[in-house]
């Protein structure tokens, strides 16, 4: 009689690892990395130079990479340069960005926002040479289940920033509320979600950002070593 019990990872065939190696210890590799990730900015002033179709797929390549909930992968990317569909997206976000500033969002949230220059105007939806826009999928692609989506697209888009700024590109990420609209300008299927858009190409000469800092490692890092408790780090 044939074995009843459910499958173990030892069923299923495996592959040799190809470890990553930086050629220097990890610690020079880890610093080196941060070095290039600390210039990373949000821009909301881009320039028209383009940006080639072949850079955009290898920036979503390396999204895809990211790992995912039982490796359903359960992410789908749109990338618009043409600029008739672009303007849509625009009219379309501003619309909910007028109600959004107007009504929907607190004093305190608006407050917050106020240094960062934000505004109901997007001109970036129409000059960055690129949108990326992500959607998640509530359904595999075989129609099987899909497992910790919103965790496995957040992942997937910090590495698609990642990769554009590693290409020299600024991106943005951008959340119009409700987001619906992109649904149905870029006639997705049901099961498909938006989840941001990436507005994508080259800084614009002369491009400023606000002033602002991020948290040092020892605001948002804990190092505990067991029984001698956790401490600050001093990086």
């Amino acid at each position: 009689m044939p074995s009843t019990s459910p499958p173990t990872p030892h069923d299923y065939p495996t592959v040799p690892l190809k470890r990553f190696d930086p050629g220097v210890p990890a610690e020079r590799a880890a610093r080196a990395f941060y070095e290039t990730m600390r210039l990373r900015r949000t821009v909301r002033e881009f320039s028209d130079r383009p940006v080639s179709e072949e850079t955009i797929r290898q920036i979503v390549a390396a999204a895809g990479t990211a790992p995912s909930g039982a490796n359903k992968q359960p992410w789908r990317f749109v990338a618009v340069c043409d600029p008739a569909l672009k303007r849509r997206i625009r009219e379309a976000a501003e619309a909910e960005e007028r109600e959004f500033y107007s009504r929907r969002a607190t004093p305190e949230w608006l407050a917050d926002l106020a240094p960062l220059g934000t505004g109901c105007e997007k001109p970036f939806l129409e000059r960055a040479p690129w949108l990326i826009v992500v959607f998640k999928t509530m359904k595999a692609d075989d129609g099987g289940g899909v497992y910790y989506v919103n965790e496995s697209v957040g992942i997937a888009v910090g590495l698609l920033l990642a990769a554009a700024h590693h290409a020299g590109l600024a991106t943005l990420t951008h959340t119009p509320s409700p987001m619906g609209f992109l649904s149905k300008v870029l006639a997705r299927p049901e099961h498909e979600r938006p989840f941001l858009v990436v507005p994508v190409g080259y800084p614009e000469e002369g491009c400023r950002v606000p002033d602002i800092g991020r948290k040092a490692v020892d605001q948002i890092l804990v190092v505990n070593l067991g029984g001698e408790g956790p401490r600050k780090t001093d990086v």
